[in-house]
């Protein structure tokens, strides 16, 4: 069923919402293993890698939400189903149980180097389909970048 017509043809449409659903999820993706690992972090640098997975976690459900509201507005339901999460989701992620603070670091800039390559594969997928949906997308790559090079500046080997 479609609700609402699109201002998009359904080509544009269509390649703008894959990029959505698929940014979607790697988003709900990441405030849950965000959070995996802030309920699990162990080690001397506990808090300050605690709130900052907090940051993380934030940053992720703001974006998730603009964009199914994005696909909502071009006619698409987005799916943010737990069954679709769990299926569609290929991010790394912490083991089960206590994580040391420098794994949980390690994770999370796997995870975002990983969920921002693909945010750029999907930056050029809609470059001419929808420079709206692209827009936002580049908005996200450039939170994420900045998330990464934060965890990456936790886990700098000290001089000595």
């Amino acid at each position: 069923m479609t609700a609402l017509r699109s201002t998009l043809p359904d080509e544009a449409r269509r390649v703008s919402c894959e990029a959505l659903q698929d940014t979607l999820v790697d988003l709900l993706g990441l405030s849950l293993i965000g959070k995996q690992a802030h309920w699990n972090i162990v080690g001397p640098r506990f808090r300050s890698i605690h709130l900052q997975l907090d940051e993380l976690v934030a940053a992720a459900r703001n974006f998730a939400d603009t964009v199914a509201e994005r696909s909502a507005a071009l006619g698409v339901s987005p799916d943010g189903r737990p069954e679709t999460v769990a299926k569609a989701f290929t991010l790394p992620a912490p083991e089960e149980g206590w994580v040391r603070d420098a794994d949980a670091v390690q994770v999370m800039v796997d995870a975002l180097q990983d969920a921002v390559t693909r945010l750029r594969e999907r930056i050029d997928t809609t470059e001419k389909a929808d420079p709206v949906t692209q827009d936002l997308l580049i908005s996200i790559t450039a939170e994420l970048e900045k998330q990464r090079w934060m965890f990456v500046a936790e886990n700098v080997p000290a001089e000595g």
